[in-house]
């Protein structure tokens, strides 16, 4: 087997020297053995590896564990337990699979909520009476507030009152959020929706503008599943090898 230093693998990973001894301190690889020097003494099995989890840390998706999931994935085959990992693998592309049905299924009921019929019987709710029919707390739906993704009028003594209109749009951002897309690609959508109700509304909420000044993972949420579901079936071919060679 092929023994490198710190250096030749960082130059191999295409990553600083100190990238290579953090991944050994947080347990990403393995614990390289060391000459009497104290030169660390890494292994092709290290740089594999290391090739493993730059690929499972790609993509930065954070909800319902995830990202804890691919942690784990390549901390347990630094271990070299690779059977238990290619397990792992195969939950966590279970999840994003998941995860992305629940995405597609909040764009179509989205899409049931606007081409269904309004309700002929103007209704009027208070914030709390809104709180217990939809299920969300008061803070939620201040937050949604106060991130412009509603604008509710007040009567004249102040109190808010929501309308139809009202309980269908907040019904459109609980199930878009419930699938974990973000608030400024719900926003982003209902602006455009605002302008052209016909608008083709998975590409609108998936396809952030480029003046935008923060752009995540959430907000490209369908993408960036399909791109970890892409990446983790490359894990899994990676340590199916790993387990053949090491």
């Amino acid at each position: 087997m092929n023994t490198y230093q710190t250096t030749e693998v960082a130059r191999i990973i295409g990553v600083h020297p100190n990238t290579v001894r953090l991944y050994e301190q947080l347990h990403l690889i393995p614990l390289a053995k060391r000459k009497e020097n104290g030169y660390r003494i890494f292994t092709d099995f290290h740089i594999e590896q290391f090739r493993l989890a730059r690929t499972a840390l790609k993509v930065e998706i954070l909800q319902n564990g995830l990202r804890k999931k691919a942690m784990n994935i390549i901390k347990v085959s630094a271990t070299g337990n690779f059977d238990e990992a290619i397990k792992l693998t195969d939950e966590y592309l279970s999840q994003l699979q998941r995860e992305k049905n629940n995405a597609e299924q909040a764009i179509q009921i989205v899409n049931e909520l606007i081409n269904g019929e309004s309700s002929p019987n103007q209704i009027l709710l208070k914030r709390k009476e809104v709180s217990e029919f939809l299920g969300v707390t008061m803070d939620t739906l201040r937050n949604w507030e106060l991130n412009g993704l509603l604008c509710v009028k007040r009567k004249a003594n102040g109190y808010r009152v929501y309308s139809n209109d009202d309980i269908k749009r907040l019904r459109i951002i609980k199930a878009l959020r419930c699938a974990n897309y973000s608030l400024s690609s719900i926003l982003r959508m209902l602006n455009a929706l605002s302008v052209n109700p016909d608008i083709n509304i998975k590409s609108v909420i998936g396809m952030p503008e480029e003046n935008e000044d923060i752009i995540t993972a959430c907000d490209k949420l369908l993408l960036s599943l399909d791109d970890a579901s892409k990446n983790a079936r490359f894990m899994k071919a990676t340590l199916i090898n790993m387990k053949k060679s090491f």
